[in-house]
C-alpha cells in the first residue's frame, strides 16, 4: 500500500483550503477560579485518574490550585461502578481496573454543591507501528531532529490521534491532535511538528500515542489551532469545547494508549 507522509503543517493548509473542519472561535479571557476537570480512563490495568483544579489568568505561570473533597465515580455501560478517592489533593483515583475498547464511560463529578457528567466511548487500538527521527532536510548543517510516528489507519472507520511527545523525561508542552480525513486506510508517516523543544543526538524521546473519540479530538484540535494563533506559539487558558455538562474548562476522555521510546543518533 502506498506510504502518506501527512505534516502539520500541510494538514493546517488543506483544512483551511478545503472548509472539511469548522474552525471554532476560542474566547480567551482573564477569568480565574473555575473548576477545571481532566479525567482519563484507558486500556491499561492499573489506577485511573481523574484530576481537578483552579484555572489561573492566562497572564499568569501554569499553577492551578487543586480542588478537594469531590465526590468522583465513573460507571460503564455494562454497569460497573468505579469510585474515585482523593489522594494527593485535587488527583482522585480509582482501584486498578482495565478500560475496553468500545465500551462507553460515564464520569460524575460532584464539587461545590454541583454535579458534573460527561461521557466518552474508547476507540478500538491503531497500532503504533515505530517512531523515527530525520533531519532538517531544508539546513543540512542543522544538527536538530524532527520526530516521525508511523502506523497503519484502519479504512472505512473515523479514527482521531492525540501524541504526547517528551525529550529527556521533559513533556513537550504542544499538542498533537489529528483525524483521518485525508489518511484513511492509508499507511501514515506523521511529522510531529513543533517549535519549543530542540531536539539533538543524544536525547531520549518518548511518544505516546492515544485514539480517542471525536468529542475528546475536537478539544484536542482546538487547543492545537490555538497554539498557533497565539502571540508567543504557546497555549493560553480558554474555553475549547469540552464534553463535560455543565460546561466547565477540561475534557473527559476513554482512549487506547501505547509508547514507544528512540535514543537520537
Amino acid at each position: 500500500m502506498k506510504e502518506f507522509r501527512f505534516s502539520l503543517g500541510i494538514m493546517i493548509i488543506l483544512l483551511s483550503l478545503c472548509g472539511c473542519t469548522k474552525v471554532i472561535d476560542l474566547r480567551l479571557g482573564n477569568d480565574s477560579g473555575l473548576l477545571v476537570i481532566e479525567g482519563n480512563v484507558t486500556n491499561l490495568d492499573s489506577a485511573q485518574h481523574i484530576i481537578l483544579s483552579r484555572n489561573v489568568p492566562f497572564t499568569n505561570t501554569n499553577t492551578y490550585p487543586p480542588v478537594s473533597g469531590a465526590t468522583v465515580s465513573i460507571t460503564d455501560n455494562q454497569n460497573n461502578t468505579y469510585n474515585f478517592t482523593e489522594g494527593p489533593a485535587g488527583t482522585y483515583s480509582s482501584a486498578p481496573f482495565q478500560g475496553a475498547p468500545g465500551t462507553t464511560y460515564k464520569m460524575s463529578v460532584t464539587s461545590g454543591g454541583t454535579t458534573y457528567t460527561a461521557s466518552s466511548t474508547m476507540p478500538a487500538p491503531v497500532l503504533l507501528d515505530s517512531i523515527t527521527e530525520k533531519s532538517n532536510e531544508f539546513n543540512p548543517g542543522d544538527n536538530r531532529r524532527g520526530i516521525t510516528v508511523h502506523f497503519q489507519d484502519p479504512p472505512n472507520v473515523p479514527n482521531q490521534y492525540r501524541f504526547i511527545m517528551w525529550v529527556n523525561n521533559v513533556e513537550v508542552q504542544y499538542v498533537f491532535a489529528y483525524n483521518d480525513e485525508f489518511t484513511n486506510g492509508r499507511y501514515v508517516n506523521l511529522d510531529l511538528v513543533e517549535t519549543i523543544t530542540d531536539i539533538y543526538p543524544g536525547d531520549t524521546v518518548k511518544v505516546e500515542m492515544q485514539c480517542i473519540d471525536e468529542p475528546v479530538y475536537t478539544y484536542w484540535f482546538s487547543l492545537m489551532e490555538q497554539q498557533f494563533g497565539g502571540p508567543d506559539g504557546g497555549v493560553a487558558p480558554s474555553n475549547p469545547p469540552s464534553n463535560i455538562a455543565p460546561t466547565v474548562f477540561g475534557y473527559f476522555s476513554a482512549h487506547t494508549t501505547q509508547t514507544q521510546t528512540l535514543l537520537v543518533q
